[in-house]
């Protein structure tokens, strides 16, 4: 097995979370020593300036990011979209959430989700359909999301008050998922 194409992968699915070297080592079931040899290696290889990505040691994990030397072409290309037709499934799933449950923090969002949501969130962001709104009480001060008016505009809503009830989109026959959802409640309000 090619480990070196295995760890370039993680490093892709992590995202802008990154990952340690300590989960690395865990993930690939080989030693530190052994990750590190790796992301050298795969490190020099993205030096060449062929090559669009490098690996970085931000904080204690390790990520892929883009070239500063790139980002002119990068910023021109989240700026200059703002053709909004072909949202992306997972753009439109991350504006519902925020329409109905906002202000909201980016965990929030993922949490729901199952899935990181920073790549999409920027992308909104730089589209002009969402915008932080200030920082949460939570530990860490997270950024707080908002739809914006050129959410309702773009979805053709006067308010926030126009989007459609929730309630229509949810099965009709949901006896057994609420008796789930408010017998987990009962019993912490027991205990």
């Amino acid at each position: 097995m090619n480990l070196l194409g295995v760890l370039e992968g993680v490093l892709f699915v992590v995202g802008d979370e990154g990952i340690t070297l300590e989960e690395m080592s865990r993930i690939l079931e080989i030693s530190k020593d052994d990750v590190k040899k790796l992301l050298l290696d795969l490190k020099e290889k993205y030096e060449s300036e062929e090559r669009g990505l490098r690996i970085r040691y931000l904080g204690d994990t390790f990520k892929l990011t883009t070239k500063e030397e790139h980002k002119d072409f990068y910023q021109k290309f989240l700026t200059s979209s703002k053709d909004f037709q072909g949202l992306s499934p997972a753009a439109l799933e991350v504006l519902a959430i925020i329409a109905y449950n906002e202000p909201i923090t980016r965990v929030e969002i993922d949490e729901m989700r199952g899935i990181s949501s920073s790549f999409t969130l920027r992308k909104l962001v730089a589209k002009g359909l969402i915008k932080e709104s200030g920082k949460s009480d939570l530990p860490g001060r997270p950024n707080l999301y908002k739809i914006t008016k050129e959410f309702l505009d773009y979805f053709g809503l006067a308010s926030r008050d126009d989007l459609p009830d929730i309630s229509e989109f949810l099965p009709k026959d949901d006896d057994q998922n609420k008796d789930l959802f408010t017998s987990i409640y009962k019993e912490e309000i027991n205990s």
